[in-house]
């Protein structure tokens, strides 16, 4: 996402570097969406997997409609709209087939059944080899894996964002579905890029959100400052405490950060030998306690669409 929008700066060359440094890592799953840009982050993962297509696990999104222009629609989940932004994502990314297709977001105008009904058809069709859904409730899960097996569900889960914990994992254990951490690093804030923490771009989505502006900005800071303590006192950076936090929550818990930069890629795939005892993860957690993050994740416009 970071490397098309949102986020300050963008330069395409050094994205394309990027994932090419990850790939030639090991690293295996990418992860994009048709609203990214809108639409040029999937262009840009196309043309980086161009010759390297069979050593992608490639994953994308649906519904976030955006115009041509960037403006935002509507959260779109009518089977009309699924089947031809499947085929979109096909032409930008240059592909025959979707590894892993999600539900980026639930319409509540449109029954989950409705949509996932729309979505297994693209299965059967050969379009789509699997199916997920995004920052959907545990109830919502449950609905749409009735239909059409969810392979995985993505939603926002870090130190500071533990909102899956309350249902929605357990529910993914129960029915054998593999859950994607997104913002593992909480947009940036939980490493020691002070930049991330104060964005100078002005079109810097995270001028917007609660957590990193104001009294609440000072308050997640002070938190911040007791993590970035203990991983100095274990040899390690901020940012790779932060993932493996997230990935000791279970083997079916992926993180995905997404840097843009290949100076911070290296850092984080570094995180995946970091190992943390029961008794440091302990630690850590009560470093940061669920109710000591000061403010909502997302903007009150944004609230609506998430755990749905």
């Amino acid at each position: 996402m970071g490397m098309s929008e949102f986020y300050s700066g963008r330069d395409d060359v050094e994205s394309l570097a990027t994932i090419h440094a990850a790939l030639d890592a090991g690293v295996t799953f990418l992860d994009t969406a048709d609203m990214y840009g809108p639409f040029v982050n999937e262009e840009l993962v196309g043309r980086a997997i161009a010759d390297r297509r069979d050593e992608v696990t490639l994953a994308t999104k649906f519904g976030n409609e955006r115009g041509v222009d960037g403006s935002f629609v509507r959260v779109n989940g009518t089977p009309d709209y699924v089947r031809s932004a499947c085929d979109a994502s096909l032409r930008r990314l240059k592909v025959d087939v979707i590894d892993l297709y999600y539900q980026h977001r639930v319409d509540r105008t449109v029954p989950v059944e409705e949509t996932w009904g729309a979505m297994k058809e693209l299965v059967d069709a050969g379009k789509v080899r699997h199916l997920g859904i995004s920052e959907a409730s545990a109830a919502t899960l449950e609905r749409a894996h009735q239909v059409h097996p969810v392979t995985a569900i993505q939603s926002e889960y870090s130190l500071w964002t533990r909102d899956p914990e309350d249902g929605v994992l357990a529910t993914c254990r129960r029915l054998g579905i593999g859950f994607v951490a997104y913002s593992p690093l909480g947009r940036g804030f939980l490493t020691a890029n002070d930049a991330a923490r104060t964005p100078a771009d002005s079109s810097d989505y995270r001028n917007y959100s609660p957590r990193f502006v104001g009294e609440a900005k000072v308050a997640n800071e002070a938190l911040v400052a007791k993590l970035a303590e203990f991983a100095s006192g274990k040899g390690i950076t901020l940012a790779q405490l932060s993932l493996a936090w997230v990935m000791a929550q279970g083997h079916d818990v992926v993180p995905i950060p997404g840097t843009k930069r290949r100076q911070w890629l290296a850092e984080n795939i570094a995180a995946s030998d970091v190992i943390l005892t029961a008794e440091e993860l302990a630690q850590v957690s009560a470093l940061v306690p669920r109710d000591a993050v000061a403010g909502e994740r997302y903007p009150s416009f944004s609230m609506g669409t998430v755990n749905v």
